[in-house]
């Protein structure tokens, strides 16, 4: 229970310190200057990729696409054909069905750049009798290409490339690119989603506000940049685009081939459809891994259907606004980070309690995630575990840091104010007894007197053993008492403090100290003091360099016979002054203080003054006498 109250006081004390820049800020900057670096590197590109691939697939399924149709050519069908590659006949075939219900575009997603002996008469007519029909090639790199069909002119015929990530997933789609002869070419879900588009009156031209980008109607399709989302120095090449996966276990209509060649299909199905034809058989070399989609084989995605997607997707945000995916420009994206980060550091001085302030941490961690989500379902990708990692570091580990730090220096100073209240407490008591007694006992022209030694001596033993009494009651949290002398009465640190000081006059003046005897005229002036900023051990150190002032003037000021104390506000400023006119001391033995040298107390006036940010005097007076002053300001500087 007692660690749990300190780690509670020294939490509550991170407010203060985190206004100090060195202690939280410049800590909390660093960290996340360090987090956009590490993003710079590309170390979260990984991450963020599979968080944009799990928020996809955890997205509310979406409504069937019902103007996109894949034929789709499994291992049922090929085992039925008995052949491989599919014949030309069998595609001819096909086209033929189709065309009887009159589709918009039809995309061949199989290779046929070397022709077959059987029937590729029938799918070469095929071709030249249906101008909607496009077919694919394959550009890859330099000396890696595989051509289109022979017969098929260019404006049919649409490559069928797509950029991987380095971990081998597809979530961008391939548009436009020149070829090595410098023709520009279009991929093939351009190609037919162009086709679709041209019978709504609606043509591929350039951006408005992207002049590089392509634009259905008002709708350009958003470019991809190295730096877009996620990705860190990406290949940008050419015309890109994120692919924004059409959620849902339906998110197409998709038939087998052999329910076709049946005319087992619903003529509505096909009529006024982008018809994509193409392989899904695991057995052959055209699937790709996908973690956005949600399927009975989780990763695994044929060709045919990233194609579908991509078609799905330009048609929809075209005549349905759903949203392309987009990300904030690069300086936004930082920002948004930095603001995350700055988030974690604010936090700390809003709770009062850890207990509360981790669950305020978690909650707002859970928001960021949220926020992400959302704004992905309406198109935007917003970097996640960069300011996630941001602010968890400076809202919990950077707390944990200086809630550390805060305990630790709470233990010194407790330490070292266990210290102070112990020299207070033997320096202004029994010290003063002893130096007394050895004044007496070192006096070579004084007669000891017994009998009043051995009162001293007592008198001493007692105030030793009031020590632990008076310290106890000091050293407890919240104490608002003070202790001068174990004999008297306590004093009340929340009293003013010009009262609290004029009793602290009182007790001192009354202590059996030799050079007091001689004062005949105390002129003293005790006014009301600006102690609104002032706490109670600011007071208790006020009135102990009170009673040393004065204990100092009994102790070593020689027929001083008037003395003057103020204790009072000036216009700018709080004074306590106490002004003897005896005669110096200065002695060379060690037992001894020199008044104006001073010692450890004059030690602890200094660092008084420094800590209220006044400034401590002591200086011999005319013709004889010392002054003992401390000023500080009324108002502590801001």
């Amino acid at each position: 229970m007692a660690h749990n109250t300190n780690i509670t006081l020294a939490w509550q004390h991170l407010p203060n310190s985190l206004k100090n820049w060195q202690l939280s800020i410049l800590p909390g900057l660093t960290l996340t200057g360090l987090i956009i670096i590490v993003r710079l590197l590309g170390v979260f590109q990984a991450i963020e990729w599979r968080t944009l691939d799990l928020f996809l697939r955890l997205r509310s399924a979406e409504t069937t696409d019902t103007r996109v149709l894949v034929v789709a050519i499994d291992e049922t069908d090929i085992q039925n054909l008995g052949t491989y590659p599919l014949p030309g006949q069998t595609l001819a075939t096909l086209l033929r069905q189709l065309d009887q219900y009159q589709p918009r575009a039809v995309g061949i997603d199989i290779f046929r750049d070397l022709p077959e002996k059987s029937g590729n008469q029938d799918f070469v007519e095929a071709l030249a009798d249906l101008p909607y029909v496009f077919g694919i090639e394959f550009l890859g790199q330099t000396g890696e290409s595989i051509g289109p069909p022979p017969t098929l002119p260019y404006e049919r015929v649409g490559f069928s490339d797509y950029p991987l990530d380095d971990d081998g997933a597809v979530r961008r789609s391939l548009l436009g690119r020149p070829k090595d002869s410098g023709v520009y070419q279009f991929s093939l879900a351009m190609r037919l989603t162009s086709e679709y588009l041209r019978h709504e009156g609606i043509p591929l031209e350039n951006g408005l506000k992207n002049p590089d980008a392509m634009r259905f109607g008002a709708v350009e399709i958003e470019p991809f940049y190295p730096n877009t989302g996620g990705y860190v120095r990406a290949d940008a090449n050419a015309q890109q685009t994120l692919i924004n996966f059409r959620s849902g276990p339906e998110p197409f209509r998709m038939v087998p081939l052999r329910d076709v060649l049946a005319d087992n299909v619903s003529p509505s199905w096909i009529k006024d459809s982008v018809i994509l034809i193409g392989i899904i058989s695991p057995g052959h070399k055209d699937n790709v891994t996908s973690a956005a989609l949600v399927g009975k084989n989780p990763g695994a995605v044929s060709g045919v259907e990233i194609h579908a997607h991509v078609v799905s997707q330009i048609l929809s945000a075209v005549l349905d606004n759903r949203p392309l995916l987009r990300s904030l420009p690069d300086i936004g994206e930082y920002l948004w980070i930095l603001w995350w980060g700055t988030a974690g550091i604010v936090l700390v001085g809003v709770v009062p309690t850890p207990s509360r302030h981790l669950i305020l941490v978690l909650m707002t961690g859970v928001g960021l995630v949220f926020t992400s989500y959302v704004a992905l379902s309406v198109g935007w990708w917003l970097p996640l575990k960069p300011p996630l990692i941001a602010f968890l570091l400076n809202g919990l580990v950077l707390p944990g840091i200086l809630l550390y730090d805060q305990m630790l220096r709470s233990r010194i100073e407790a330490g070292q104010r266990v210290i102070r209240h112990t020299y207070n407490a033997v320096h202004n008591g029994p010290l003063q007894t002893l130096a007394l007694i050895l004044k007496d006992v070192d006096d070579p022209d004084k007669t000891i007197d017994r009998p009043q030694l051995s009162a001293k001596l007592d008198q001493l033993n007692q105030e030793i053993r009031a020590v632990y009494n008076t310290l106890e009651e000091e050293l407890k949290p919240q104490n608002n008492q003070l202790h001068l002398q174990s004999q008297g009465p306590t004093l009340d640190l929340d009293m003013v403090l010009h009262e609290l000081l004029y009793e602290v006059f009182e007790q001192t003046i009354q202590r059996d100290f030799p050079h007091f005897k001689s004062i005949k005229f105390n002129v003293v002036q005790f006014e009301s003091m600006e102690d609104s900023r002032l706490g109670r051990e600011e007071k208790r150190y006020l009135c102990r360099f009170l009673e040393e002032a004065l204990c100092n003037v009994g102790r070593y000021a020689q027929g001083a016979t008037k003395l003057t104390v103020n204790c009072l506000a000036t216009e700018n400023e709080n004074l306590i002054l106490v002004q003897d006119n005896g005669k110096t001391v200065l002695k060379d033995d060690s037992k001894y203080i020199n008044r104006l040298e001073g010692g450890r107390g004059t030690w602890q006036a200094q660092q008084l003054a420094h800590h209220l940010k006044g400034q401590f005097k002591r200086f011999s007076v005319s013709p004889h006498g010392t002054c003992c002053e401390l000023r500080w300001p009324i108002s502590k500087p801001r």
